[in-house]
């Protein structure tokens, strides 16, 4: 055997159950940590993840405070004053003069009532009235005659006394009777009755003429109400032509028709005044703090998606729309829930030719109040 032989024979041969524990030695520095450039990694995730809420949190501070500048609802729409049309009188309609959504100016006739019985009245009072205006005539002429009947008892009784002087002086000459005398004073206390009676007479006449005698005809009471009478059957006669009374557009007219009977009061039609249109924003009572009267203010309309209107604030209502419902909220009870209220803030707006409004059209307003709430701090 050589010496290679020798060599070879000289090397241990591996047991298996030796060679065991030399590969569980191997496997823990596999699973060991990992590298050492590993680590820097995680330090910039959790630097990134300490950043990214302080970033968001300061974003949404500096979003917050430079905020609520812009006081915004969409609980507000677009009014215009609407004006019931209705007849004074009552009567059956002779004539529609308007059709619906005509525009009208004012003054322009809407329909018209039978004139007849209303011409037929004019008529009675102008006969009445005359007819006072004669009365006032009769009594003129009675005060007068009253007059001329005082004067005549007055001369009478000038006459009688003097009569009486003569007789009285025949008689204590005794040239002249006592019967004579008698008579004579009998005379002049005749005289002196009708003298009184004249003078009531004349305070009667004066009394039937108010007491002035100089009294104008048409200054007289019962002339007075006669020409009352006569303008009140006038002014009915010139209400059977039922006007407009302010321009606009009319609405509601197709349900009256010729031949149709109407009372005093009864609404017929109405009209939409278009020349006037404000905003009605029912903002809530915590965004009332910065809002004040003239404050600009933008408007959007929901018919005229992309179209800005401008105006201002107006006025703020004194009191919350719950306050003028015909049933208020009772709080007085144990399971009383708080809700908030809103107020209705009046804002005018600014009129576009191309983009009419009509009245309850939705809008959302956005006022500007000027002060965000970084300068409320300050």
């Amino acid at each position: 055997m050589n010496a290679a032989t020798k060599r070879i024979e000289a090397v241990p041969v591996p047991d298996a159950r030796k060679a065991e524990p030399q590969v569980e030695t191997v496997q823990p520095s596999e699973a060991g940590p990992p590298p050492q450039p590993a680590k820097p990694k995680k330090r910039r995730n959790r630097l990134l993840m300490l950043a990214v809420p302080l970033l968001l949190a300061l974003g949404g501070g500096y979003v917050w405070l430079t905020g609520g500048r812009y006081v915004s609802t969409d609980n507000a729409y677009v009014h215009q004053p609407i004006v019931t049309i209705s007849p004074d009188l009552a009567g059956r309609i002779v004539a529609v003069d308007v059709t619906e959504n005509q525009a009208v100016a004012a003054g322009t006739p809407i329909f018209h009532l039978d004139p007849e019985p209303y011409r037929i009245a004019l008529d009675k009072a102008d006969a009445a009235l005359a007819s006072a205006r004669l009365s006032v005539a009769q009594l003129r002429a009675a005060y007068a005659t009253a007059q001329a009947k005082l004067t005549a008892a007055e001369q009478i009784l000038d006459v009688r006394k003097r009569e009486f002087d003569r007789q009285k002086a025949l008689a204590g000459r005794g040239v002249s009777s006592s019967a004579a005398l008698d008579e004579a004073t009998m005379a002049v206390q005749v005289a002196e009755n009708d003298v009184t009676l004249a003078r009531q007479g004349v305070a009667a006449a004066a009394a039937a003429l108010g007491g002035d005698p100089d009294i104008e005809t048409d200054s007289f009471p019962a002339v007075r109400a006669a020409l009352a009478q006569r303008e009140a059957a006038e002014r009915d006669l010139s209400k059977v032509e039922v006007v407009a009374p302010v321009a606009g557009i009319v609405s509601q007219i197709e349900s009256l028709n010729v031949g149709q009977y109407v009372t005093p009061g009864t609404n017929v039609a109405s009209i939409v005044e278009t020349g006037e249109t404000w905003i009605e924003a029912n903002l809530k009572e915590t965004q009332l703090e910065s809002l004040q009267v003239g404050q600009p203010t933008s408007i959007h309309i929901d018919a005229y998606p992309g179209v800005e209107l401008t105006g201002s604030v107006e006025s703020i209502g004194s009191a919350t729309g719950s306050q003028f419902s015909l049933i208020p909220a009772q709080n007085a009870t144990g399971n009383w829930v708080k809700v908030v209220q809103r107020v209705p803030v009046r804002i005018s707006v600014t009129p576009d030719a191309d983009h009419p409004l009509r009245d309850g059209m939705s809008v959302t307003v956005s006022v500007d109040t000027g002060r965000t709430r970084l300068d409320k701090l300050g």
